[in-house]
């Protein structure tokens, strides 16, 4: 479906319609922005595999009664 998608002559006329819209000056602010961006989603990503990993293999801390003794 999205075979060829991006080809080298489209990535060309993105980046000009991208420098047409925002400017010279800005594209380098734009994409710093952008890259930051992933870096935060990717590290998010990773606390939050690494915490549910964690609890997961972590042993059950729930406390269970044991009813057999009850005098009734």
């Amino acid at each position: 479906m999205f075979e060829g998608l991006f080809q080298p002559m489209h990535l060309l006329v993105i980046f000009f319609i991208a420098l047409l819209v925002f400017g010279p000056k800005k594209l380098p602010e734009l994409g710093k922005g952008i890259g930051e961006g992933i870096r935060a989603l990717k590290s998010g990503m990773k606390e939050t595999t690494e915490e549910a990993t964690k609890v997961a293999t972590s042993p059950s801390e729930t406390k269970t009664t044991d009813t057999s003794n009850v005098a009734g």
